[in-house]
């Protein structure tokens, strides 16, 4: 189909929810009026999508439906769902869905979501629905920057930040649990937005040997030197954590999901369990609690190690500033893709002028923390769970670049 032809667009969001998406659906349907294209929500993901042929009617994003949705709540007014089309148990599911689309005039989709998200776009557009992909993922796994990052990388340091009052207060050891599936990037930058103690990421095999080392040393010296004996010590843990063997430390009864990955779940009580059996097999500690006053014979030998799990919390709430300049950018320039015929393809950025775009195909390959700038927090007193690296940098002299968001 000629993008001249483009009368009404489709408007998807898939996987989960996250800060941003509000925003990007805003930047669509109204640069997609300023062209006088309309645009629809299919609701419920690519659920919806399947199902739209027996729908009796859809959503128009017409100007007074876009004025009733908030660009900085986080979630997605188009709702989700995590399906994988070519995991439908129906042979002419294709059909099904290019029939629903004919059934409402709908001549393009602009879909929002992440990798595996990405990976039904590319199905589609092999099939001849045009489609344009929108980078969405609070885990940063995709090689552009996606929307929702930010989002959740504030909201982590807000958590992890504010338990330090609780921890405090109980003179506790605390291990908060994100998201992040296998890659650090949220728990890395809410982990230092926080100033956490130690962060803990898949890139780097966990020597828990380290983590105690560092835990009892900086817990025990704040404990000593507060004038009433209060320290705390916070943890932050990705999900896909390994230990130093590879072994992946996830809970194997959580199952997996609609496209068949790991439901990762469970790195937090496992960091807890190993700091509480080192806990209790060094001599050190119980000196410690009865020099510091906290020793209770059979009550309270050890300080006590908590596990946090934020969970969802750190997908909802309120979008970042960045996320819904972003997310109405990317929206916008989706539409700008669209009407040149970019069909199959992911929008990266918009820098002034210029929108920068790459085949979906690249785009969902995993992107992973650059374990090189590790070293720089570690001269700074962050442990990442491996004995502490030299910082080797270079040094380049630029002039009128644009660094890429995280």
């Amino acid at each position: 189909m000629s993008s001249k032809n483009i009368k009404r667009i489709g408007v998807i969001t898939s996987g989960g929810d996250c800060g941003g998406l509000n925003a990007v659906i805003k930047g669509i349907a109204r640069e997609a009026f300023f062209h006088k294209i309309k645009s629809f929500v299919i609701p419920n993901g690519y659920a919806g999508l399947y199902n739209l042929v027996d729908m009796q009617k859809i959503v128009e994003l017409d100007a007074d439906r876009v004025s009733r949705i908030e660009a900085s709540l986080a979630g997605s007014e188009a709702g989700h769902s995590r399906v994988k089309i070519s995991k439908i148990a129906d042979p002419k599911k294709y059909e099904r869905i290019k029939e629903g689309l004919k059934k409402f005039g709908i001549d393009a989709l602009i879909i929002s979501g992440g990798d595996d998200t990405g990976s039904v776009v590319m199905d589609l557009s092999s099939r001849d629905i045009p489609c344009i992909h929108v980078p969405k993922t609070m885990d940063l796994d995709l090689q552009p920057y996606s929307v929702g990052g930010d989002s959740s990388i504030n909201r982590i340091a807000i958590f992890a930040r504010d338990l330090k009052t609780t921890g405090l207060s109980h003179n506790r050891i605390l291990v908060i649990e994100v998201f992040g599936r296998y890659v650090g990037h949220t728990a890395f930058r809410g982990g230092v937005g926080a100033e956490a103690d130690c962060i803990l990421i898949p890139e780097i095999p966990v020597d828990f040997d380290v983590v105690y080392e560092h835990m009892w040393k900086t817990y025990s010296g704040r404990v000593e030197r507060s004038d009433v004996k209060a320290g705390t010590y916070i943890i932050v843990v990705a999900e896909g954590i390994t230990d130093a063997s590879g072994q992946l430390l996830y809970d194997e009864s959580a199952g997996v999901d609609a496209f068949g990955h790991k439901k990762l779940a469970g790195a937090g009580r496992y960091v807890r369990q190993q700091l509480e059996k080192r806990l209790k097999d060094d001599d050190a500690v119980k000196a410690f609690m009865k020099q510091v006053g906290m020793y209770a014979p059979g009550v309270y030998e050890i300080p006590e190690v908590r596990e946090v799990t934020p969970g969802h919390l750190v997908r909802s709430g309120q979008s970042s500033a960045f996320d819904v300049n972003f997310g109405q950018m990317a929206g916008a320039a989706a539409v700008l893709l669209l009407l040149r015929g970019k069909t199959g393809t992911t929008l990266v950025s918009v820098n002034g002028n210029q929108i920068n775009y790459m085949p979906t195909s690249e785009a969902i390959k995993r992107r992973e923390v650059d374990v090189d700038e590790l070293a720089l927090f570690e001269s700074l007193g962050t442990c990442f769970g491996r004995d502490p690296q030299v910082y080797n940098f270079h040094l380049t002299e630029q002039k009128g670049t644009r660094e890429r968001h995280l």
